[in-house]
């Protein structure tokens, strides 16, 4: 069995809850899958995936909507440029972000990726992200 947890970064630390105001949000999925929300992000974005797309994972295309990469991409990028005053660029960014029909990730696990995309943002790991890996 793989490794659970969703960590909130908000306010320049780790929060236990989700709040109002601009937040990354890290959910992993059984060492497999991580969900990356960022709020705010403009219509239509604001989601993307480390690992495999839950799409791609299950094998069922109903599992996760398809994912704009591109757009995910910029959106990103400038949501951490205007939230957290700095922000990688595309090409560090973009290998990181699973493609629908992509297959093995690059990773064995997908916390290592988290903290791959954490330490292109400057934020620190979470000490459970830290623990896990």
């Amino acid at each position: 069995m793989g490794y659970f947890g969703t960590f909130i970064f908000r306010d320049g630390q780790w929060q236990q809850r989700s709040g109002t105001g601009p937040e990354l949000v890290v959910d992993v999925h059984d060492s497999d899958i991580a969900t990356i929300d960022y709020r705010p992000a403009p219509p239509g974005l604001g989601r993307f995936y480390l690992g495999a797309q839950p799409r791609d994972f299950f094998a069922d295309p109903d599992a996760s909507q398809p994912v704009d990469v591109p757009a995910e991409v910029d959106a990103f990028l400038g949501w951490a440029a205007q939230t957290l005053g700095r922000a990688p660029q595309p090409d560090e960014l973009r290998p990181l972000v699973a493609e629908d029909g992509s297959g093995k990730p690059d990773d064995d696990v997908v916390e290592d990726t988290v903290v791959r995309l954490l330490d292109l943002l400057g934020l620190p790991v979470p000490e459970e992200l830290a623990e896990a890996g």
